[in-house]
């Protein structure tokens, strides 16, 4: 959803409002605040808000002035400015939706989120991702051009390939802000997200942040991810485990009530995500996952591919019916793992497609069967029974599907 809301300074500033496709209410409100000289549509503004959004979330993500689609000159902007539009687009959002409990921000983002959660009192927890322990850090991105902009009063500087004017000002204000010294009087539960091989934060940064913290605080690593969080799976990864961190300081969710809207049993709701071009909500039961297409073929691979969630089926089914069969038979089976493949194939090239014609669907199925105390032929009777699992003979049985339109 776009929206529009007005800063201080009575600048209209662009954002997007990411709601849970199942229409059911948010289990919380968050406000997403993007790095130095980015906009909301960067990879990891835009992957981390949808993600948190499949998990229950509601989350803001906004251009700071003078960025992306928000009105205003980023000349005339400093991170003073930058605090005060994230106070901005706290309030619209208690206004039109409801009060957030969650900032998170990436990188200067991160910096301005901790400045900005004393002032916002809803506020309950605060989330950093390679964030700067002190806003001047940002000076690196500029150092050959800082002579000129303190002798001429500004200079125009290239960041990422993109022009900017940096006026004295803005150096001035980053100068002025002493992140750590308030810290300690935080009052917000904070989460650390770093990587250590940052090249543009570096890891140390984490650390200044974490020990001027006092509990509950809590620091995770991003191993190998990059700054940008470029990498489709490291921007999931930190939704993953924002969600999990973050519900432990939210209210509790009103269960009963989402019981209610689930699904029935054996019944499975899919639906498009309007703000996304292939991605889908499935709900079954109280679950709620999601599915795509890879990027390969126009999709965001923000969930697994139709075709895998068939095989994710098949091989959930094999695996569990192999561990009910070898408990009723008493047998030390201690672990089953299922690797599947699907592949369209010619019916010529398919030694078990004898009496068919052209290209065919083909599941390889490899089946690993662990436990030392098993002989030779219950290894092989446990083979036979995954040919039998309910799901394997509802696929080879050719199930009838109706199709109706909903009145």
């Amino acid at each position: 959803m776009k929206i529009e809301f007005p800063n201080r300074d009575g600048h209209l500033l662009a954002g997007r409002l990411e709601l849970p496709e199942s229409g059911a209410p948010p289990h919380g409100f968050a406000v997403f605040a993007h790095c130095f000289t980015c906009s909301k549509d960067t990879a990891a503004a835009s992957r981390v808000s949808r993600a948190l959004a499949a998990r229950g979330f509601g989350v803001l993500r906004f251009d700071f002035t003078g960025l992306g689609g928000s009105d205003g000159d980023f000349a005339n902007t400093s991170f003073s400015s930058n605090v005060a539009d994230l106070v901005a687009a706290a309030e619209w959002l208690t206004r039109e939706h409801g009060a957030p409990q969650l900032l998170i921000g990436h990188s200067l983002g991160g910096a301005a989120v901790l400045r900005a959660a004393p002032r916002i009192d809803s506020v309950r927890a605060v989330a950093t991702i390679g964030a700067p322990s002190e806003p001047g850090h940002v000076d690196h991105l500029f150092a050959d051009r800082a002579c000129d902009i303190r002798t001429d009063g500004k200079a125009e500087v290239s960041i990422a390939g993109r022009r900017f004017t940096i006026q004295r000002e803005f150096l001035e204000d980053l100068a002025e802000h002493n992140l750590l010294a308030g810290l300690p009087d935080l009052g917000k539960a904070t989460l650390i997200m770093h990587s250590p091989v940052d090249e543009i934060v570096g890891i140390d940064h984490a650390r200044k942040l974490y020990q001027a913290l006092r509990h509950p605080k809590s620091f995770v690593t991003l191993d190998d991810a990059d700054h940008l969080l470029t990498r489709q799976r490291d921007a999931l990864y930190v939704a993953d485990v924002l969600a999990a961190w973050a519900s432990r300081y939210l209210p509790e969710r009103d269960e009963p009530a989402a019981a209610a809207d689930a699904p029935e049993q054996g019944e499975v709701v899919v639906a498009e995500r309007p703000d996304m071009r292939y991605a889908q909500l499935v709900r079954a039961g109280r679950h709620e996952l999601t599915a795509d297409e890879p990027e390969s073929v126009g999709g965001a691979d923000t969930g697994p591919d139709p075709y895998s969630y068939v095989l994710a089926g098949l091989g959930a089914c094999t695996s569990m019916t192999l561990r009910m069969y070898a408990e009723r038979k008493g047998w030390p089976l201690d672990h089953v793992e299922v690797d599947l493949r699907h592949a369209k194939v010619h019916a010529s090239d398919c030694a078990e497609c004898e009496g068919r014609e052209g290209r065919v669907d083909r599941i390889e199925r490899v089946v690993k069967i662990v436990g030392p105390g098993l002989d030779a032929e219950q290894r092989t009777r446990l083979l036979e029974i995954a040919d039998r699992c309910p799901v394997h003979r509802t696929l080879e049985a050719s199930p009838v599907i109706v199709t109706r339109a909903q009145e």
